[in-house]
């Protein structure tokens, strides 16, 4: 279980990666994987001009933290840190980040792709597209 810090957060605000690639910083690690989820400019055969996310942030923390638990628990990882934007985002705008340490490199990305994956499918986030057109949509994977 997850102890101190908080692994995952939601941001309202734009954030800097560096600090938090340091944070997972551990001489044990041999590898270092990390994804970066980034608002595009189309979706579904669409023109998107933007988006804006909303959670329901009690929620989302403590789910957000059991997928982190999970990664460390079911892969051969020394650590795991993501954090989710919340409001609005404009295309190229950095939307989710994650960011794993392992000894080697199997684990590293295998994690990543977990925790990536599962924060999408399990943590109440939901976001509303704004389309070239003018009209909005809310999406959840």
């Amino acid at each position: 279980m997850s102890t101190g810090m908080p692994r995952f957060s939601l941001s309202p605000e734009a954030f800097e990666i560096a600090p938090l690639r340091d944070a997972l910083g551990d001489a044990r690690a041999g590898a270092f994987a990390a994804f970066e989820g980034r608002v595009r400019n189309h979706n579904d055969g669409r023109s998107v001009d933007g988006l804006h996310y909303e959670a329901y942030v009690a929620l989302a923390e403590t789910e957000g933290e059991r997928v982190l638990d999970e990664a460390i628990e079911r892969f051969d990882i020394l650590d795991a840190r993501c954090v989710h934007r919340t409001g609005d985002l404009a295309i190229g705008d950095l939307a989710v980040w994650v960011g794993v340490t392992a000894a080697h490199r199997d684990a590293a990305f295998a994690a990543c792709r977990y925790v990536i994956d599962e924060v999408k499918a399990r943590v109440p986030i939901w976001k509303r597209e704004r389309y070239a057109e003018g009209d909005e949509d809310w999406r959840h994977p």
